[in-house]
Order: structure tokens, then sequence, then C-alpha cells
């Protein structure tokens, strides 16, 4: 059974467990494996457990039952979502929303399963009611998952080059106007 919810600070250790194991999975031919096989899940949990304290919107994706774990083990963190007000963007560009979906991650072994829906929809509802009302995500250009923003109704509207492990990548930022629409185009998505 999938079951999203809040993040609790005690999630943090198996948000950072995902995050890792995202990355190494999406980014192999993108960005450097020296850089991803140091990634370190401790440290992203420590990023993941200041956030969570920190107000930041986090949801997580639990499994439990047959394929989660051991047989009555507790809820398994399979996938996660982080959102909250738009971050500070550089002098000069353009406003893309005034709420960002900042990651998004969900396993290999839980993908095609609806979660990532899920999750975004948890992120829209939230961002909805922090007050935004509309939506962006930054995605690297070059992550084959990025028609999943496509098919949720997100619209290319910019294009930036930045610096990861001293690799430049160039992203583009899906933008949804109304983060109502967002959360419908979620719980409609096949």
């Amino acid at each position: 059974m999938i079951a999203i919810r809040r993040a609790r600070p005690a999630d943090a250790a198996a948000i950072g467990a995902v995050h890792v194991a995202a990355w190494r999975t999406t980014y192999p031919v993108i960005l450097p494996n020296e850089y991803l096989s140091r990634l370190s899940a401790r440290r992203q949990a420590a990023h993941y457990e200041s956030a969570i304290r920190n107000g930041l919107g986090v949801h997580v994706a639990t499994a439990s039952g047959q394929d989660a774990g051991p047989a009555g083990g507790p809820p398994r963190v399979v996938g996660y979502v982080t959102c909250g007000p738009a971050r500070p963007l550089p002098a000069g560009s353009a406003v893309l929303g005034d709420g960002e979906i900042e990651t998004l991650y969900v396993l290999d072994d839980w993908r095609e399963r609806g979660l990532g829906r899920r999750l975004m929809r948890a992120a829209a509802a939230h961002l909805a009611a922090s007050g935004c009302n509309s939506a962006f995500v930054w995605v690297l250009r070059d992550n084959p998952s990025r028609w999943f923003y496509e098919r949720l109704g997100g619209r290319v509207a910019a294009e930036a080059t930045v610096r990861v492990a001293g690799t430049s990548v160039v992203q583009l930022a899906y933008v949804w106007p109304s983060t109502e629409k967002l959360e419908q185009a979620a719980s409609s998505a096949s």
C-alpha cells in the first residue's frame, strides 16, 4: 500500500537515501560518475532534516506490504517532493511563479505507479495552502523523466545553464500559471 504524507524529521535519513539512489540512476550520463559515487546519504539527510524542521513543504511516498520489505515492518520511504515559496532568482530574471517545486524523486523500482503524480498533487496543494498561486520546477534538460512535467501541463518558460560538480548543464523551467490547475492535472493524469 502506498501513502503520501507530510515528512517528519525522522524521515530525513530515508529521504537522503532516496535522493542519492535517484541521482545515481538518473544522472550517470549527465554528471560525472566520480561525483555521483561520492554523494552522501548522511549529508543529504542533514539537509532534509533541516528543511523539514524549517517548514519547507516536504512530502513522502511510503510503501508498506509485501513489496516494501520485511512483513510487518514499518512503511518505507520510496519517493519524496519538496516545495515552498520561490527561491530568489538572479537580478533581471523573469518571475516564473510564486511557488517552487524544488525536488521530486522516486526510487526506480517504484516508478510508473503514479507516485510522482501523487507527490506533485501534494506539492500543489501545499503551495496553494501557503498562498502560492503559481508554480514552477527546474529540470535538467537531459533528464530522461522531464516528459513527466509536460504530461502534467507544465510549459517550458525559461532555460539556464548551471554548474553541477564542475559540469555545465542546461536546465529548463516548467511553469504552471495556476497551482489549482497543477493539482487538477496531477489528480487526473494517467
